[in-house]
């Protein structure tokens, strides 16, 4: 038996998959949604979101996805690994997330480039449908791909984009859009996400329990496990659910009641223990 039915739980509520149904929303992170669905609504082109390893970029674009798979008339295409070495390698790569059918074989940069641009004003003019193509992890796109995009961005009616782009980056993003000539002045929307407070590091851990079916009536986590979890995780969402993560197999393991700080504790010197025992062995090794 998992761990988690142990607890009276239906779902694992502290995977770090970006399971959209478990998407905390915090004031940026629901700003930012919001935010992104009016620049789609308006067809305006190019929305930018930052943050750092963990602040929930991901999850957050899979909550995105489930909402606007969901609305008529608008066709979603997502890439999560944009790298790619040449300008012809992106450009197919493009045709075939927009599933566009056409005989690559021997076609030219500029044939795919005409492709692209017939697409979007086949789909955007004369089927008045909206695409939207999201990119995570976007700080691994090059100046080729960047410059790309922009040509991509150009393509437009006297009211609207004939592509809406997301772009979900680390803050690195920003210096390479700003290298893009002519890129910074497409955007539409920037918006930078930061990790939780205390009183947010709760409400999520809440929620998740929420979402993962627990109804009991004594609380798994003690309100002063909430202070040491947030100062252990710093409030980045992904090192606060690997953390309760631990935290509950420990409660099934140890027979415990509740989580409180004592647990939290136990559970991040542990880690730093091993973290010393690590560097010793690599430092034995290395003579």
């Amino acid at each position: 038996m998992s761990y988690y039915k142990v607890l009276g739980l239906t779902k694992e509520p502290f995977s770090t998959s970006p399971d959209p149904n478990f998407f905390y929303q915090s004031l940026e992170h629901k700003a930012a949604l919001t935010n992104i669905l009016i620049e789609i609504k308006l067809r305006r082109g190019l929305s930018i979101i930052l943050g750092d390893i963990g602040t929930g970029k991901t999850t957050l674009s899979r909550k995105l996805s489930q909402l606007l798979n969901a609305r008529d008339n608008l066709d979603l295409y997502m890439i999560l690994d944009p790298t790619y070495d040449t300008e012809y390698l992106f450009l197919l790569s493009l045709i075939k997330t927009f599933e566009i059918e056409i005989n690559a074989q021997g076609a030219t940069i500029l044939d795919l480039k005409q492709e692209l641009k017939h697409h979007l004003f086949q789909k955007g003019v004369n089927e008045n449908r909206t695409i939207v193509l999201l990119i995570d992890e976007a700080q691994k796109l090059n100046p080729m791909s960047l410059e790309v995009l922009r040509m991509l961005l150009n393509y437009e009616t006297n009211e609207f984009k004939l592509l809406q782009l997301i772009l979900l980056g680390q803050v690195e993003l920003l210096p390479l859009l700003i290298q893009t000539k002519n890129l910074m002045d497409r955007v539409s929307l920037k918006y930078a996400l930061g990790p939780f407070d205390e009183e947010e590091t709760r409400e999520m851990i809440e929620f998740r329990l929420r979402q993962a079916g627990y109804n009991g009536r004594e609380k798994l986590f003690h309100d002063e496990a909430f202070k040491g979890i947030h100062e252990h995780t710093k409030g980045y969402p992904r090192r606060i659910s690997m953390l309760c993560h631990k935290a509950l197999k420990h409660l099934v393991m140890k027979n415990r009641p509740f989580i409180n700080d004592e647990i939290i504790k136990e559970i991040v010197d542990s880690e730093a223990k091993l973290g010393w025992q690590n560097k010793d062995l690599l430092l034995k090794k290395s003579y």
